[in-house]
């Protein structure tokens, strides 16, 4: 009887074990993604979103529903952290997917200017990040400008060019042929500000695009403007180089490393000494937040 006693006793915490999670805890759950997915809130300025984030490094069954939670949403938990909150990122079939396509819609119908938002993104978290131990350091802040990243795209487009010319490639590719190598052509056709009448840069120059670019990622809280200088000068935040670092093995960021152009660490649209432009370089480890069409 005793020995029926002892197998029978570690069996009765069961029930409560199940019982730990209550309809209370999938709310916090899910209000702590909800905050994630809020990406301009700092943790530090809401005590309510402060809490929940210590409660998850302090509860591993809080963490594991709050996971759930988000991976039911389709997004990907990249860091739970005071100074990056939740933060999150959508999976390719995820509601919060931000696509190229419909990104680039919002500004024009061509084509083309797919495939140059596409390198304005792609510059900028490039130069955001020149080197893997800046994009491995928590405490790196990267530093970017409007013009900047334009010259920085110039001289890779010119480095594509003399590539092709070098190879014998055709150097006009057709403007609907995914990568670089079509993507390059465009964007040394267009202006870089093509100003208007009250000298307003126009949105389809090539500023124009990467001005956009930045100000999507400074509402998406990746970016913070920190003033006017150069086409409008921004700094990096946590979220941001999270982000990059889950894309940093991008097919598009693979093209441009063989290019073996030198990066360039303070955002300033002058680089490169041995040539008398206005051109900034290549950088390393960085991708796009967005999934393609």
């Amino acid at each position: 009887m005793s020995e029926h006693v002892e197998w029978s006793d570690p069996e009765a915490p069961a029930p409560s074990a199940s019982a730990a999670v209550t309809p209370a805890d999938a709310a916090d759950a899910a209000r702590l993604v909800a905050f994630g997915l809020q990406p301009k809130l700092q943790p530090a300025r809401d005590q309510e979103y402060t809490e929940l984030l210590r409660r998850y490094r302090e509860d591993p069954p809080f963490a594991r529903l709050a996971d759930a939670v988000a991976a039911g949403l389709g997004l990907v938990v990249l860091e739970v952290s005071p100074r990056a909150g939740m933060a999150v990122t959508a999976a390719e079939d995820s509601v919060f997917a931000v696509r190229m396509g419909d990104y680039a819609r919002r500004t024009s119908a061509d084509g083309s200017d797919r495939f140059l938002h596409g390198l304005a993104h792609l510059a900028i978290a490039a130069m955001a990040f020149p080197r893997p131990e800046d994009l491995a350091d928590d405490g790196y802040i990267g530093r970017v400008t409007v013009n900047g990243v334009d010259a920085f795209v110039r001289q890779a487009c010119r480095r594509l060019e003399e590539r092709a010319e070098e190879q014998g490639e055709n150097t006009d590719p057709a403007t609907d042929a995914p990568g670089l190598e079509a993507a390059w052509r465009i964007w040394v056709r267009r202006s870089a500000t093509g100003a208007t009448k009250d000298a307003r840069r126009l949105a389809g120059s090539t500023t124009g695009i990467v001005g956009k670019a930045a100000a999507f990622l400074t509402d998406s809280g990746f970016l913070q403007r920190t003033g006017d200088d150069n086409g409008g000068t921004y700094r990096t935040t946590a979220r941001y180089q999270l982000q990059v670092r889950d894309m940093a093995g991008s097919a598009a960021m693979a093209e441009l490393l063989e290019l073996g152009v030198v990066p360039v660490t303070d955002g300033t649209p002058t680089l490169l000494p041995a040539e008398e432009t206005d051109d900034l370089e290549l950088v390393a480890d960085a991708g796009l937040p967005f999934h393609s069409a």
